[in-house]
């Protein structure tokens, strides 16, 4: 027995099958996606954590330079950090 188009019932049913399995495999790919990107931010403890800011990669150049002391460098370390600066230029 064939339906329209030539197909037989079992063509159709296949077809049915397969788009819905492939939407499926594409939902599930796209929320590992996110689980990964998600779980990856927590390990790194995110941005800060990962990477000083600009001005505390400037603070420590200047440390290291010997421009400023190491009581000065914890000081100015302490206020760049309580005031929340990411500036990461």
């Amino acid at each position: 027995m064939y339906w329209e188009y030539g197909m037989g019932g079992w063509a159709a049913v296949s077809m049915t099958v397969t788009v819905i399995l492939f939407w499926l495999l594409l939902i599930a790919a796209i929320v590992a996606l996110f689980r990964s990107v998600a779980r990856g931010e927590r390990f790194r403890g995110g941005r800060s954590a990962a990477r000083p800011s600009g001005a505390e990669q400037a603070l420590a150049e200047r440390f290291a330079r010997g421009e400023i002391d190491e009581e000065e460098y914890r000081h100015r370390l302490g206020v760049l950090r309580s005031l929340g600066h990411t500036d990461t230029s």
